[in-house]
């Protein structure tokens, strides 16, 4: 059986997780200068997704408690009226209509 959860502290959870989010934001970095460095960077720029990641990528910056839950709502489609068919829809990870 497993011993029982033993609460950790902030510095705890900086120790343990530090080096692979670092590394997740040199993913992050390495995938924006992609966009930058190659043609189109504009029109890619202007495309809703890279919108939505920007926007998400202030959410990250900001103070604003609960993050997770900030980011994914920005991601989500806030429309309340269902579609007459999602025939033909595909899953983009972001939502068209969000903020720009």
């Amino acid at each position: 059986m497993a011993p029982p959860y033993q609460k950790m502290t902030a510095s705890e959870i900086l120790d343990l997780y530090f080096i692979e989010n670092r590394a997740r934001l040199l993913d992050i970095a390495s995938f924006l200068d992609r966009i930058d460095r190659y043609e189109g960077a504009d029109e890619a720029k202007a495309d809703f997704r890279y919108q939505a990641f920007v926007d998400a990528i202030d959410i990250l910056k900001s103070s604003v408690r609960e993050r997770t839950a900030a980011i994914q709502q920005s991601f989500s489609d806030q429309t309340t009226e269902p579609l007459d068919s999602a025939v033909g829809l595909k899953a983009f990870g972001a939502w068209e209509g969000g903020k720009r």
